[in-house]
């Protein structure tokens, strides 16, 4: 059965506690997931988006035992991905006709992943829609993280169904914000942003001054992902702000990858330079292949700068650390600073290609990066902690 938010709103999605990997292998879900779909009674009855594919069965089955279904006026899709749209199909069999509000990519989105011409209904920034006591609002929002998201306001209730805006993958049995652990929540909303929205930074900025110069009552901000923004709604807008504006802590973050254990040694000698020279920076190491890539873009996200490393391998660098090159680029990170190093037996071309990449994807390079070859002997660490120091005095 659902779950009843206020006297016209009701829960009616999926807790997702056995997720662990999310868009395909590319997002890690440590603490799970949920695919929130909202249920709205008024005059006229409305369904706010429905779950991921998976579940479409159970979905339209518990619905079924909510409501009949026949008394759904209209579906609202925020979003046409399938975690969000993926019960439409099964839905749309039992209730064809129902029409469908959503963006004009939107349609174009949902026709192209099932194929079918269902009753769409086109609407934009400042459209309503009446149902009753309420009014829903529709408000797109492009690239928040596809082109045809859009968020719905309901007056009376004063709601933001905000899709995926705002949300995180989190599994609770319950479902609002005053009721999980604030720090396991917020960590997981920064490693929702840096991975998912992080690189529409520049359009999240807008969107919200857009939203906030409406001056819309927000009583709850209700994402389809994870739990609801009961208790001081603004603090994840307020910290979407906060993110959007090339964000960054007192952090820096070592990343490498290694072979025979030298790399390894580098970096941790780079380290304890670092923190010599400037104790109140928080300096965390991350080997990339044995550590989630998903935390470790959260951590770089976090970080006024990077060091990157690796041996050099077939004239390159070790593939790990290229798919960590690769997710950082996608992120369109700003003003953070970098530099590489390695170890490397007879060539030594890594560090330069890495430096080229950490430049393509926007740092800093502070420096021309550290190489020496083979293991480094106890002279070679010492200037690695020496070079640790310089680069701390960099920043």
């Amino acid at each position: 059965m659902g779950k009843r938010i206020t006297d016209k709103v009701t829960w009616v999605g999926k807790v997702d506690w056995e997720l662990k990997k999310f868009h395909g292998d590319e997002f890690s879900t440590h603490r799970g997931s949920s695919y929130n779909s909202y249920l709205i009674r008024d005059k006229k009855t409305v369904l706010i988006d429905t779950v991921w594919l998976p579940y479409d069965k159970e979905f339209v089955n518990k619905l079924k035992k909510e409501i009949d279904l026949r008394e759904i006026d209209y579906i609202v899709a925020n979003h046409g991905e399938v975690d969000h749209s993926g019960a439409l199909s099964a839905l749309m069999r039992e209730i064809p006709g129902t029409p469908i509000y959503c963006t004009a990519n939107a349609v174009k989105s949902l026709r192209g992943q099932y194929h079918e011409d269902w009753n769409f209904v086109t609407v934009k920034t400042g459209d309503t829609l009446e149902i009753g006591d309420s009014t829903l609002t529709f408000i797109e929002a492009p690239m928040l993280h596809w082109p045809d998201t859009m968020f719905t306001y309901m007056s009376g209730e004063n709601i933001l169904f905000s899709n995926d805006g705002f949300g995180q993958h989190y599994a609770s049995e319950s479902l609002y914000n005053d009721t999980v652990d604030a720090g396991e929540l917020m960590a997981e909303a920064i490693k929702y942003y840096a991975n998912i929205l992080s690189p529409f930074s520049p359009m999240v900025t807008r969107k919200i001054k857009e939203i906030l110069g409406m001056n819309l009552p927000l009583a709850m901000i209700c994402p389809s992902h994870g739990v609801i923004w009961k208790e001081n709604p603004a603090q994840i807008v307020e910290k979407y702000l906060e993110w959007a504006a090339d964000y960054q802590e007192n952090q820096v973050s070592i990343v490498y990858d290694t072979m025979w254990n030298a790399t390894r040694k580098m970096a941790e000698a780079i380290a304890d330079g670092i923190r010599e020279a400037d104790p109140s920076v928080t300096v965390k190491l991350f080997s990339a292949s044995k550590t989630d890539k998903t935390d470790i873009v959260t951590e770089v996200f976090r970080s006024r700068a990077v060091l990157m490393g690796s041996p050099t391998v077939n004239n390159g660098y070790l593939y790990a650390i290229a798919g960590i090159l690769e997710l950082i680029r996608g992120a369109k990170l700003k003003k953070k600073k970098a530099a590489a190093f390695g170890s490397y037996g007879w060539s030594g071309e890594a560090v330069k290609l890495m430096n080229e990449e950490l430049t393509k994807a926007g740092f800093e390079l502070v420096d021309d990066g550290f190489r020496t070859t083979w293991a480094p002997d106890n002279e070679a660490l010492e200037k690695l902690r020496e070079y640790g120091s310089a680069f701390a005095a960099k920043l």
